[in-house]
């Protein structure tokens, strides 16, 4: 039996892409900048251009949004400023009235979770935890052949949980202490401007680094260390089998300052458990959005 068309969309802050997926494996991609300040309604009106400028006939869509989304509702809740009219949005049915489609809709980081844990770099495992390093840090857990949600819809959101390194640093969600104020994209080229009085972004922080900037090299790995603390907390919670670390903040002095603290943080009981990089590059949000959608798709049909 030949398995379903469906497409694919990953919303972001600046570009909007969207795919047709079939069985994991991306047949045709688009993508085109998100009209952000225009509000949910044009944010989701271009989403919804790009999947019919695709063509085929996909049977489902799924879709990959910041913010959390509510287990109960299914709407979007906790949503990003980066978006105007964010929150309270129901991407589902709003995929609906525009597509005639049916819908399913998942937080961004947990949709690279998804998509790395049944078709990437943890695919065949009972327990993967995806993380992805960037403006923040976001993460997920697929427990056998579940995507955990938690209560609220934040379940593996590693970029909060405290580590020593970020001690009295405020985090963007308003409280101190949290990885994501040392680890993130921003927050390194912060580190690095308080160092040098010299504000420049995180490439360019990376390219000092390469070329023997000492406080570029050091701002990186205390992003490393702390992001390795983190990651082993999370290991020694969870028992995973393999943590998936991707994202464009995820550059490879970041990776390899991690390693030794994750290790060093482990307990000795869980062995090595495998750091590795993610193995579906972009696409992996636009994969575990189609793998949401089908999912949704295999439900609906259990409970007729």
């Amino acid at each position: 039996m030949t398995a379903p068309l469906l497409a694919a969309v990953d919303i972001g802050g600046t570009k909007t892409a969207a795919a047709l997926v079939r069985a994991g494996a991306v047949l045709a991609r688009t993508q085109a900048p998100t009209p952000a300040r225009d509000g949910a309604a044009a944010v989701l009106d271009r989403a919804a251009a790009l999947v019919r400028s695709l063509g085929g006939a996909p049977v489902a869509v799924g879709v990959g949004a910041p913010g959390l989304v509510d287990p109960a509702t299914g709407l979007l809740t906790a949503a990003t400023s980066s978006i105007s009219d964010w929150s309270r949005v129901d991407v589902p049915g709003a995929v609906r009235d525009r597509l005639g489609l049916p819908g399913a809709v998942l937080n961004d980081v947990q949709a690279f979770t998804l998509g790395e844990a049944v078709h990437g770099a943890g695919r065949g495992l009972p327990t993967v935890i995806g993380v992805a390093v960037g403006t923040g840090i976001g993460g997920g857990v697929h427990v056998a052949g579940m995507l955990l949600s938690g209560r609220s819809g934040a379940a593996g959101h590693l970029g909060h949980l405290p580590v020593p390194q970020a001690v009295g640093r405020p985090c963007p969600c308003g409280a101190t202490g949290h990885v994501e104020a040392v680890a993130a994209g921003p927050a390194v080229a912060a580190r690095y401007a308080e160092r040098t009085g010299d504000p420049v972004d995180l490439p360019e922080v990376v390219r000092r680094a390469r070329a023997g900037d000492d406080a570029a090299r050091t701002v990186l790995a205390e992003a490393g260390a702390a992001l390795g603390t983190a990651l082993a907390g999370l290991a020694n919670a969870l028992d995973p089998d393999r943590i998936v670390v991707g994202g464009g903040a995820a550059v490879p002095e970041v990776l390899a300052a991690a390693g030794p603290a994750f290790a060093a943080a482990c307990m000795p009981v869980l062995g090595p458990v495998p750091l590795v990089p993610a193995a579906l590059g972009a696409d992996a949000a636009l994969v575990g959005a189609a793998e949401a959608a089908l999912r949704t798709l295999e439900e609906g049909r259990v409970r007729r």
